[in-house]
């Protein structure tokens, strides 16, 4: 496994985890302490869930925006939050190709979630990508 992937199941793990808990005091350190890991995973990790958390709302728009017939609150706390991760990829980091972003969100929730969760999850992101324009070179 990429230190990407790892860094994207931490990352869905915190956010589930804050999800839950909400703001729990020294939550990051806990969690860090529960899980550690390379200084590579951690960095790209914290980045994920920082962005997330810094353009929640924007993102939770698009996804509302996106998701026909859903909403936030309806979907599972695991997918809300591999598309809340992935958003933020295909908005913010574009080193990564949109192909790249949507086949690990997919493949994320084929583990975490249920067995509907992967063409729940691709049939969001695919709609975003096509609609948003969120072409990137591949």
């Amino acid at each position: 496994m990429g230190f990407r992937r790892k860094s994207r199941e931490l990352a869905l793990q915190m956010l589930f985890q804050l999800d839950v808990n909400k703001d729990g005091p020294n939550w990051r350190k806990q969690f860090w302490e529960l899980h550690p890991s390379p200084p590579d995973i951690k960095t790209f990790s914290e980045q994920l869930v920082d962005g997330v958390l810094e353009d929640q709302e924007e993102i939770d728009r698009l996804i509302q925006k996106h998701a026909l017939n859903w909403t936030l609150s309806r979907m599972s706390i695991i997918d809300r939050n591999i598309l809340r991760c992935a958003v933020y990829e295909l908005l913010r980091l574009s080193d990564i190709p949109a192909k790249v972003t949507m086949n690990e969100a997919i493949e994320i929730a084929k583990r975490y979630s249920d067995e509907e969760s992967g063409a729940f999850v691709n049939g969001i992101l695919d709609h975003i990508v096509k609609e948003e324009f969120f072409v990137k070179k591949e």
